[in-house]
């Protein structure tokens, strides 16, 4: 498919912005695991979604990971081209949890369409604030929300992301998302466990009992 097909303001660019567009842009596919962008130490330029996933996150100086937001398929991935953006003064990493398919708009490309176009300045102030929403509410959600509704919270969520109730994901992996130590990951999941909530084996988080979670999370 082309461009202009993921792209969902392409249609109100003029015709040179959109022939720009399709001639400079890049098509590239990685595997899951690549590292994308670390902090400002890449601009990489815009990211426009084909297929995968994404995972946008910050590392603390300790070295523990709190997820911020995820994309996927038609997603715009506005800070793989932070050098670009004054406002942004917090470094973060993006990398690939599956194999992701996407276009790369190089960051000269996406300046000038910033500086020339308003309907692309528009875009991109609507998915900062969409970005600065997301972020709040995981503030929130640390702050004010306890760890086994939250955790009981993502399982959800990776359920309805995999379409499946047995999650391949390690302790570990759930750890980072959530910026805490595998540790209170392990002792809050063996309590699920124990409630019927989930069955655990190896790698491997099976869902038992969804309405139990989903009642405990407050969804």
């Amino acid at each position: 498919m082309d461009l202009s097909e993921y792209f969902p303001i392409f249609d109100k660019l003029t015709a040179d912005e959109q022939d720009q567009l399709r001639r400079l842009s890049m098509r590239r596919t990685v595997p899951s695991g690549t590292l994308l962008h670390n902090g400002d130490k890449d601009c990489m330029g815009l990211l426009l979604l084909r297929s995968g996933q994404l995972r946008a996150y910050l590392t603390s100086d300790e070295g523990r990971e709190v997820t911020l937001y995820r994309l996927f398929e038609r997603d715009i991935c506005l800070f793989s081209a932070s050098c670009i953006m004054n406002s942004i003064q917090f470094d973060i990493t993006i990398t690939a949890e599956k194999e992701t398919e996407f276009w790369i708009i190089p960051p000269d490309v996406f300046k000038k369409l910033m500086e020339t176009s308003a309907p692309m300045a528009n875009y991109v102030s609507q998915i900062m604030g969409t970005r600065f929403t997301d972020v709040m509410w995981l503030i929130e959600q640390i702050m004010w929300k306890s760890f086994d509704k939250r955790l009981a919270g993502f399982l959800l969520e990776e359920s309805a992301i995999e379409g499946t109730k047995v999650l391949k994901i390690t302790h570990d992996i759930i750890a980072g998302h959530m910026g805490t130590a595998r540790e209170v990951v392990t002792r809050m999941l063996r309590y699920f466990q124990a409630e019927g909530m989930v069955k655990l084996s190896r790698g491997v988080v099976e869902i038992m009992d969804e309405e139990m979670l989903e009642e405990l999370s407050g969804k």
